[in-house]
């Protein structure tokens, strides 16, 4: 009898580490399984039969979406319509809730368990998305604790699993032995720029950064700057704005090595989103900076979308704001500088964060690959596969 056959979409490059982790723990119940559905390079490795390009899906903001709908439905439909004819044992849904959770609910009217692995984050903003999560949704998988707490006291069926990033950096990152292998020099003060990982995002935020190490390089001459970027396409947009605002900055330039760069660096200077989490797995002081569409901004406010006191995921997991967060118009270098440097000038300030940090890791280290395996199996099993 052939394995099961699972069905997966994630549309970002966090999401796809995120699918691949997944997807390597459920060879273990399921070493015969057969994945099917939209990754990047990370999933394929693992064998996922991808229908299209991931990076078709990859689109944020409420304004900004408006101009990729018709495609993104289109795409979608494709999906449900193809696994309805072929229903596979089980669809993932990885993080990417407004494409997700619309496909999870046709194919869960059509019989298909569904599975939601990455809750939204319904506690920042868009509390409505619970209603949502229980009529899409099977299970959901949650990374942090307060999430599956909540989830279930609405009725949906949540399983904290931990996070499987937190099981994948070290608790003791060695920034020695990160500098060996990235080649950089072992003394001297290293500052990490962090854009994000979508274009989006590299357009609006690489000049502030830029902007903002150039101040940094002006008030210090022993900083130098690392960035790593997600590959070639996201390098090459980095390094088009580089040029223009900031071609003779002491910069080291990579393509991936996120984890080696971030051990490697004395402080980060980060977007918004999963790299705050890496950050702080890294145990490394930091400073947010972001920039939405302006009406997407002014929409999330007037409508009163937003729930959370912080965005960086590093402050609402610590509950206080150990990450100062510059957000639109504040997201400039006359501020993002400052609040770098602060961390360079105060180090029993940086230590004292470093060790909560790593109080926070611990707590998130749950073996969550095999968790969220064993709880999919299960919803496998119990179909009667």
């Amino acid at each position: 009898m052939p394995g099961p056959r699972i069905a997966l979409v994630a549309a970002e490059h966090s999401g796809d580490l995120l699918g691949a982790s997944l997807m390597r723990a459920l060879k273990q119940p399921c070493p015969d399984a057969v994945f099917d559905g939209v990754g990047g390079a990370a999933m394929a490795a693992e064998g996922l039969r991808s229908r299209i390009p991931m990076e078709r899906l990859g689109v944020m903001g409420l304004v900004e979406v408006i101009a990729h709908l018709p495609e993104l439905m289109r795409e979608r439909r494709a999906l449900a319509n193809a696994w309805i004819a072929e229903p596979p044992d089980v669809f993932i849904g990885v993080d990417a809730p407004d494409f997700n959770l619309g496909l999870a609910k046709r194919l869960r009217a059509a019989g298909i368990p569904t599975v939601q692995y990455v809750s939204p984050t319904f506690w920042a903003w868009r509390q409505g998305r619970i209603e949502t999560l229980s009529r899409s949704c099977d299970l959901v998988l949650c990374l942090f604790p307060f999430e599956a707490e909540v989830l279930t006291d609405h009725g949906v069926n949540a399983a904290y699993v931990g996070h499987p990033l937190a099981d994948e950096f070290s608790l003791e990152p060695d920034q020695g032995a990160a500098r060996r292998v990235l080649g950089l020099p072992e003394d001297g003060v290293l500052v990490g720029l962090l854009p994000g990982s979508r274009r989006r995002e590299v357009a609006a935020l690489s000049g502030p950064f830029l902007e903002t190490a150039l101040w940094l390089s002006r008030q210090r001459r022993d900083l130098a700057f690392a960035v790593p970027l997600v590959g070639p396409a996201i390098a090459a947009q980095f390094e088009d704005i580089r040029q223009r605002v900031a071609p003779d900055l002491p910069l080291y330039r990579f393509e991936g090595r996120s984890r080696e760069v971030l051990a490697a660096v004395d402080v980060v200077l980060t977007a918004s989103g999963t790299a705050t989490l890496e950050s702080l797995l890294s145990r490394k002081p930091m400073v947010v900076g972001y920039r939405l569409h302006g009406l997407t901004w002014l929409l999330a406010r007037h409508l009163r979308l937003v729930k959370s006191r912080w965005v960086a995921m590093a402050n609402i997991l610590a509950g206080e704001e150990l990450a100062p967060e510059f957000l639109q118009a504040d997201c400039d270098a006359g501020r993002l500088g400052p609040a770098v440097l602060a961390w360079l000038e105060d180090p029993d300030r940086a230590r004292a964060v470093s060790t909560r940090y790593g109080e926070i890791h611990r707590g998130l280290r749950q073996g969550s690959g095999a968790r969220a395996a064993s709880a999919v199996a299960g919803l496998i099993g119990a179909r009667g596969r």
